[in-house]
């Protein structure tokens, strides 16, 4: 089975690097799924989720603020603005500023702007996604 390179990398630190069979990615106008030998490409990513499915057949789940995903050859790479692998969330802190981003967009804060709010309430329901997709992938 051939396989593709990926790499997902934020501000922060290296979040990833290995090999692949399959990356989707959310992006601007919807999934994508990068397969070995894809054309080459650079989009914009909306925050979301970032599957890989590796060579043995595993799947690693992330959660991404928004990023650049570049296609080449034999090259993946996800720049993220925050990334984050699922089983490093800390369910705690997510669902506490869902709350506050939330209450910002009900017009109850001021600590963040309304912009500020829609983003962070995305980033952090993609991480509540991915969150819930991998203890779903732990009970089965």
């Amino acid at each position: 089975m051939s396989t593709i390179r990926c790499d997902i990398v934020s501000a922060e630190a290296e979040i990833f690097q290995g090999e692949a069979t399959l990356v989707v990615a959310t992006g601007e106008m919807g999934e994508l799924g990068i397969a070995p030998r894809h054309a080459p490409l650079i989009t914009r990513l909306k925050p979301g989720k970032v599957v890989v499915t590796q060579a043995d057949g595993s799947q690693l789940d992330f959660a991404i603020g928004g990023g650049i995903l570049e296609v080449q050859p034999q090259l993946v790479t996800i720049l993220a603005d925050t990334a984050i692998r699922a089983d490093d969330i800390d369910e705690a802190a997510v669902r506490a500023a869902k709350d506050e981003a939330e209450r910002v967009l009900a017009g109850r804060g001021e600590a963040m702007e309304v912009a500020e709010a829609q983003q962070k309430l995305a980033e952090v329901m993609a991480q509540l996604s991915a969150l819930e997709r991998l203890r779903k992938n732990l009970k089965h």
